[in-house]
């Protein structure tokens, strides 16, 4: 069985101008084209096109896309770990809504607010311990100190960063790209960016002569061995993604 192109667009919510494009640039071909000129497409091309989609969704470009298709030929796996990070996605929202309703109905019933479960779902979860254990007092100090120093606008600001990165890694690992590819070394190489801009850290330009290589790929180990952190990548199997494209561009660059 097949289906038009206009059957397909209407099913899909897309345009079948966009459906016409995707087959200009060879992103999804239609199964067969019939004597009137018109596309059809099969159950093979709508499975592409469910990964097409939900890939766009994640904000990748037609050619990023392109290529995490042409590297994961196994549609089934692929589409395995796009509704794992879906799940989690979906607890996460659910717990940020739960935390959204209880504050409303508190401030309209002029309740009292439960600040330990105002946040769930949030990540403000800060790692003292961790650092400290790991990298020395200083080297926490030294941090403390420049986040402090930085105000609201500058707090703001960096954690707006440090979410569109975490956010672009997921969607990373939920497209099903390669740890090598090169979108996913060009993020690799804003993870170590972003890195060095904190002061302390032996990533930092006032490191000097710190093993940055050995840094790198201990953080990523840690994101993946520690759940609080590997939440901050939808969990294990984005965070073990994010450890393995850490490690191939240390070995490459630092």
């Amino acid at each position: 069985m097949d289906w038009s192109v206009q059957q397909i667009a209407k099913f899909a919510g897309t345009t079948s101008r966009t459906l016409r494009h995707y087959d200009d640039i060879g992103l999804l071909k239609p199964s067969r084209t019939g004597d009137n000129g018109y596309r059809y497409y099969d159950q093979t091309a709508l499975v592409r096109l469910q990964r097409i989609l939900l890939l766009r969704g994640l904000g990748l470009g037609l050619p990023v896309i392109a290529d995490v298709i042409r590297h994961e030929s196994d549609a089934a796996r692929a589409l395995g770990r796009h509704l794992e990070w879906l799940r989690q996605e979906q607890d996460r929202l659910a717990r940020q809504i739960a935390s959204v309703q209880q504050t409303i109905a508190a401030v309209k019933e002029g309740g009292e607010i439960m600040a330990e479960k105002m946040f769930d779902g949030f990540d403000h979860t800060q790692y003292k311990e961790e650092v400290e254990e790991r990298w020395g007092d200083e080297t926490y100090a030294t941090s403390d100190a420049w986040w402090r120093g930085m105000g609201p606008a500058g707090q703001a600001a960096w954690k707006q960063r440090s979410q569109q990165l975490s956010a672009d890694w997921m969607a990373a690992a939920a497209s099903g790209m390669a740890p090598d590819s090169g979108p996913a070394q060009e993020l690799a190489r804003r993870q170590v960016e972003w890195l060095t801009g904190i002061p302390g850290t032996p990533a930092s330009a006032a490191g000097g002569g710190a093993d940055v290589k050995g840094y790198v790929a201990g953080l990523g180990e840690m994101y993946v061995a520690d759940p609080r952190f590997a939440a901050n990548y939808g969990g294990e199997a984005g965070a073990a993604f994010v450890r393995d494209a850490l490690r191939i561009y240390a070995g490459k660059h630092l």
